[in-house]
């Protein structure tokens, strides 16, 4: 299956998330089932962050969104299975500190944005400042209006950094979160996961679908596209977004560099170095 195709947003298509089912898992049928193809995608995945980490000239942004429960955390555990933690960055996107919050609000992005070599992943993002601040009236809609056209214009330059950019929205359903919170709730080694605002958000289920509609849809761009991952089959959601990054890091044609020094040289020094030894 070509996940790429199957799950991107096309630039300049309306979406609605009503008409995209959470529970979609594609070929396989089971977790079992897809094992083989999951294992698979994490070896191409480790390759592919060697020849990049390796190569130093271009660099991947990984956002990661969806609501509560949506299962950022699994993803990113998933992924660490496949990425070298020398090449790798994980930032979360918390609430702005006073420091972040003196700055406009692309400046906590830009500075964690990824170097040449590395592979960075958002835990939410500067989505947050079109999302929760829209639903939550934090700013006015004058000011989060605004922000889309801002963001396009951020991700284009990164862009034109060479670093290449895949957002991903988890996509759940509400009966779905309601069952993740209850497993948190029976499991002790997982209830300091639990916050008082995993429920209290429930209520603005609607707004925040609307509020990522919009987002998705106005800033899913050529080089900066975001993909709907239908997120109630964890083994699904790791599958298809291991799949699309491993896709995606082959497109860059990453190579392993020319030698900066002379091996000649340095085999006759190495053989030097052996005789005297003995």
């Amino acid at each position: 299956m070509n996940y790429h195709k199957k799950l991107i947003v096309e630039p300049g298509s309306k979406i609605s998330l009503a008409k995209i089912d959470p529970s979609y898992a594609g070929k396989h049928k089971s977790h079992k089932r897809a094992m083989p193809d999951i294992d698979k995608q994490i070896v191409r995945m480790d390759r592919l962050q060697y020849l990049l980490y390796a190569d130093a000239n271009q660099s991947l942004l990984i956002v990661l969104q969806g609501l509560d429960a949506a299962g950022k955390d699994g993803v990113i555990r998933h992924l660490s299975a496949g990425m070298n933690p020398q090449g790798t960055v994980v930032f979360g996107f918390k609430q702005p500190n006073a420091l972040e919050a003196a700055h406009d609000f692309l400046w906590r992005a830009h500075t964690r944005a990824p170097a040449n070599g590395e592979v960075v992943i958002f835990n939410r993002s500067h989505y947050e400042d079109v999302l929760v601040v829209r639903v939550h009236n934090l700013v006015p809609r004058s000011v989060w209006s605004k922000r889309y056209e801002l963001i396009n214009d951020f991700e284009e330059m990164l862009a034109e950094n060479r670093t290449r950019i895949l957002k991903f929205y988890l996509h759940i359903s509400p009966d779905e979160q309601l069952e993740r919170f209850e497993k948190r709730l029976d499991d002790p080694g997982r209830r300091w996961k639990i916050s008082e605002s995993d429920y209290s958000e429930r209520k603005f289920w609607p707004q925040y679908v609307e509020a990522y509609e919009d987002a998705i849809t106005r800033t899913s761009t050529k080089r900066a596209p975001w993909y709907i991952i239908p997120s109630n089959h964890k083994w699904f959601r790791n599958l298809a977004i291991s799949h699309i990054i491993a896709d995606t890091m082959d497109d860059m044609r990453l190579k392993l560099p020319a030698p900066r020094i002379d091996i000649a040289d340095i085999r006759r020094k190495y053989h030097a170095a052996r005789r005297a030894s003995r």
